[in-house]
């Protein structure tokens, strides 16, 4: 029986009929920043932005080969999977129907129909995820199509594993360490499996969004194991629940192998790829890199690969980004104050702002019928320790307010 090694690597072969393979980078900023050697493997730069084309071409594949009269496939996703099977039905000239959500963004509809051509329809269902797939399933129940799963099924596992064969054979020897994102899980169990056959010395960490964390519940259970609740804005990665086959892959991982990468601070990580490197990452995309300062101590003088999993970001996100960022760094907070009705307060406020401070939200209720008013005001400045400051001399004059930066339901309502 062919191992799993042999078979990742003759997927990967497969694979050059499609597109060559990804470059590994290394990354003189961050191997000067950690003193350590740190290389990106650079799926942000597939055709179709994402390793998720990988395991939807090798499952088409290999489910071809096997029965060369299925003719129709079937996925639900929202984004990169159902690009990835977009572009591979078009390559092989199958049908495929694509399920996405209603509340899909247009651009990610239009990037599905342009991989995909004629070969595909798109079939806008459901407000949420879990109708879209319920849609899907019955779809194919009732058309005797085959559904491909964006991660738990062995073959799309065996196709991602084709970025460690590929990583493996650039480096020209086995990294130290291997830092993965994690969602559904198929990225991570493929690259692992082969990993750990044709370079057992390296080691991994694992990387989920913390609004998402499916791996880590999975560990503590001893078992797939369904979040009530996903935080969406990592959206590549934000899975309620590992894959069964994907679990079965990482078991063996230990909780302190698995680190969880706070939404805003994966904000400040994407705006510095974009300024300093010029790198597009999407949120998933730039979970691998956001937790070296996390590993500074650990990695220093160690040959890191980071996979930077993909990069269809939509720039009309960056403004949220920016704000999740700025909030995160401590640059930028939203308070409610409460000012005396009398003639003078405001412009006794203004003056207590200093050089690096600007408002960037200011909303006043006026109440007749009392002392004070509350305001809404948004301050952007230079550096955190000028809140300091300005709070210091907002108590001294009176002025009394209330932060509410990180309240996340003031903050949804007002903000």
């Amino acid at each position: 029986m062919i191992s799993f090694a042999d078979a990742a690597r003759n997927a990967t072969l497969a694979l050059r009929d499609l597109f060559p393979e990804t470059p590994l980078q290394r990354n003189d900023h961050l191997s000067q920043r950690y003193d350590a050697d740190i290389w990106l493997k650079r799926e942000d730069l597939t055709p179709v932005r994402s390793y998720k084309l990988r395991g939807a071409f090798t499952a088409m594949r290999r489910l071809l080969a096997a029965r060369p009269d299925q003719s129709h496939f079937v996925c639900a996703s929202a984004g990169n999977h159902a690009q990835g099977v977009a572009y591979a039905c078009r390559h092989f000239g199958v049908k495929g129907t694509i399920f996405m959500p209603v509340t899909t963004p247009q651009q990610k509809i239009d990037k599905t129909r342009t991989f995909g051509g004629n070969s595909i329809e798109i079939v806008l269902t459901g407000d949420y995820f879990d109708q879209t797939l319920a849609a899907a399933q019955s779809f194919c129940a009732e058309k005797a199509a085959h559904f491909l799963s964006p991660f738990d099924d062995d073959d799309v596992i065996l196709g991602q594993a084709s970025v460690g064969v590929e990583l493996l054979d650039q480096l020209g020897r086995a990294p130290d360490l291997v830092i993965l994102p994690v969602g559904g899980g198929g990225l991570a169990s493929g690259v692992t499996c082969f990993l750990r056959e044709a370079a057992p010395q390296t080691e991994f960490i694992f990387v989920e969004p913390q609004g998402g964390a499916s791996l880590t519940a999975a560990l503590k259970h001893h078992g797939p194991a369904t979040l009530p609740r996903v935080n969406s804005f990592v959206d590549g990665a934000a899975v309620a629940r590992i894959g069964e086959r994907n679990y079965a892959a990482l078991s063996w991982a230990r909780p302190k192998q698995v680190l969880l990468a706070p939404e805003d601070r994966i904000c400040v990580t994407m705006l510095q790829f974009l300024n300093v490197e010029g790198i597009v990452l999407e949120p998933a995309g730039a979970l691998s890199v956001d937790v070296l300062p996390d590993l500074a101590d650990s990695i220093r003088g160690k040959t890191v690969v980071c996979i930077t999993s993909g990069g269809n970001f939509d720039f009309e996100r960056l403004p949220e980004v920016k704000e999740r960022a700025q909030r995160y760094s401590g640059v930028k907070k939203y308070f409610i104050l409460r000012m005396p009705q009398r003639p003078g307060a405001l412009r006794e406020f203004l003056t207590m702002l200093g050089p690096e401070d600007d408002i960037a939200r200011f909303e006043y209720l006026k109440k007749s019928a009392r002392n004070f008013g509350s305001v809404l005001i948004g301050i952007e400045t230079g550096k955190p320790s000028n809140f300091a400051e300005l709070f210091a001399k907002m108590e001294a004059a009176g002025f009394s307010y209330r932060d509410i930066t990180q309240d996340e339901t003031l903050a949804e309502f007002l903000i």
